[in-house]
């Protein structure tokens, strides 16, 4: 009579088996959200940390600019050819940057 188990064995099976099925969804929530997410935000860190004066910038609003000035977390973008025309705004909304040329 080996077929019928207990309900202590059969609750035993049941719970390991949740258990298995809660890791292997963390598991896969840290492979496929978590990681890719947290590697992204370090090249997003590195490219506002290179971020010099002169650089051709891309906003997050879709306007190109030149970086005429930098402090801690803001900017100061110079856009089109009209001197006149310079706004700060947070390094946070620099989508790209494209490097000067010497």
């Amino acid at each position: 009579m080996g077929i019928l188990l207990t309900d202590a064995q059969a609750g035993a099976g049941v719970g390991v088996v949740g258990i298995l099925y809660i890791v292997v969804i963390v598991g896969f929530l840290y492979l496929f959200m978590i990681r890719p997410q947290k590697k992204e935000q370090k090249k997003i860190n590195a490219m506002l940390s290179a971020l010099e004066i002169g650089d051709c910038v891309l906003t997050s609003s879709g306007f190109y600019g030149i970086i005429i000035d930098i402090t801690d977390d803001t900017v100061i973008v110079e856009f089109g050819n009209n001197k006149n025309c310079r706004i700060p705004m947070k390094k946070s909304a620099i989508q790209q940057v494209e490097k000067a040329e010497a």
